[in-house]
């Protein structure tokens, strides 16, 4: 009894998180378009990153000193993992550095397609760390990469500089999600999230002064698109993801969060007037079929063996 009680709040707790981490990917596919406008303003990409994911770290920075002063720590999170968090934060960088310097030798559509790997290679990675993984994940990554050619990819694919460059990304990627999923439980999630924001800024923002010529005229030109991705893809989303990864485990979060890429094609269509094709649209719903079986599947089938339980 003891168990399946456990084992029903457990399934209930995880579905909790697992929609945040789908507001995540709603956060970080709108944060594509603001990312388009911030380099349209002149802005290189590595003065960008850094300076949004610098405003995303100050802007933990005070509710972090409201909890240490009004609320006591939950049990296990007076810590923060230093060495670990350090680690998610250069992780997170050479992901992010590597995807925008893939862009400026590949196109858009080849980029996110070749990034959607990370779905594919967080299991393929956790089978290092011991991580199992069930059979229903193989089949809903492969209608998920099936759906992201259809909605990314709409000319001949030739591998080019860009797209070994935006693999690499793919892995990187997928090495992050591992990570958080190491440290977050170790310590405070949002300190946890902090200090990767700090690391990642200031290695950011370090490579744009010595290779980026940026000024305060496209800085504040792009204003609005840094405090976007600033406030609501670095300071809400990432740290959604530390906190929701330490309930869910990281295939499944993967693949939640890699509807981002549905978002941004939506979020291209109302605000830059992109089109969607007929063939990206059927991308879109096979997306969403993939992540849906990962859900509802298991689900069922825990549903099925409550029933059999029951019956006899």
């Amino acid at each position: 009894m003891n168990t399946t009680s456990e084992s029903n709040f457990r399934g209930q707790g995880a579905l909790k998180y697992e929609l945040l981490l789908l507001l995540v990917s709603m956060i970080w596919g709108s944060a594509f378009v603001a990312q388009q406008i911030g380099m349209e303003k002149g802005l290189g990409p590595m003065t960008f990153n850094g300076l949004r994911f610098a405003l995303g770290c100050l802007s933990l920075i005070p509710f972090i000193l409201w909890r240490k002063r009004y609320l006591a720590p939950a049990e296990g999170e007076a810590k923060l993992p230093y060495l670990g968090s350090l680690g998610a934060g250069l992780v997170l960088f050479a992901a992010a550095a590597f995807q925008q310097i893939g862009l400026q030798y590949t196109s858009s559509a080849n980029s996110g397609f070749i990034t959607a790997f990370y779905i594919l290679f967080v299991p393929l990675l956790g089978l290092f760390f011991g991580h199992k993984v069930p059979k229903i994940l193989w089949a809903a990554i492969l209608i998920c990469l099936i759906g992201f050619y259809l909605l990314s990819v709409t000319g001949n694919f030739v591998v080019s500089k860009g797209d070994w460059l935006t693999l690499i990304c793919a892995v990187l990627w997928a090495g992050h999600i591992l990570v958080i999923n190491y440290v977050a439980g170790k310590g405070d999630s949002v300190q946890i999230a902090c200090l990767q924001f700090a690391v990642c800024a200031i290695l950011s923002a370090l490579c744009g002064l010595l290779f980026e010529q940026g000024s305060w005229s496209q800085i504040k030109a792009a204003s609005g698109a840094i405090a976007y991705a600033g406030f609501l893809s670095v300071g809400i989303a990432y740290t959604l993801q530390v906190v929701c990864q330490k309930r869910c485990p990281p295939a499944p979060a993967s693949i939640i969060m890699s509807l981002e890429a549905v978002f941004a094609a939506l979020a291209g269509y109302l605000v830059l007037n992109q089109i969607l094709t007929g063939r990206a649209i059927i991308g879109c719903f096979l997306i969403l079929a993939g992540v849906l079986m990962v859900q509802l599947v298991p689900l069922m089938r825990r549903s099925a063996g409550q029933t059999t339980v029951k019956a006899a």
